[in-house]
């Protein structure tokens, strides 16, 4: 499904939940779709199932993952996500990053025409 990254400084839970969010976020995996058990994953890594477990949990918490008992764990549907926070912290981020660039002379245009790119992939 993936590899982790061992140059990576981050804990290895991190690592694993970021790469979920990704494959989710580029529709790699789908709604609904089920996702590798955490026993499939863990051995397909080679890492400690515990740190799947945690990596899965937080996930849920974050409302990206559901799970069903005897089932395994799916793709939560787009609006079952809770991340006000994690929307707060990336648009603190795009406001930064939108102003390093005016700043370094990208203009307004070209500003709107990478976000229109960006939400045009979606669809």
């Amino acid at each position: 499904m993936f590899r982790l990254d061992q140059g990576d400084h981050r804990p290895l839970y991190m690592q694993i939940r970021e790469r979920l969010r990704e494959l989710i976020m580029t529709g790699a995996l789908s709604e609904g779709e089920r996702i590798p058990s955490v026993r499939e994953l863990a051995s397909g890594l080679a890492i400690n199932p515990n740190t799947i477990q945690k990596a899965y949990k937080e996930l849920e918490l974050e409302g990206w993952i559901y799970s069903v008992p005897a089932k395994g764990s799916f793709v939560s549907p787009a609006g079952a996500r809770k991340d006000d926070a994690r929307r707060t912290e990336l648009l603190a981020a795009f406001g930064k990053t939108a102003r390093e660039l005016r700043y370094l002379g990208l203009s307004r245009e070209e500003a709107i025409a990478k976000i229109e790119k960006i939400y045009s992939e979606e669809e």
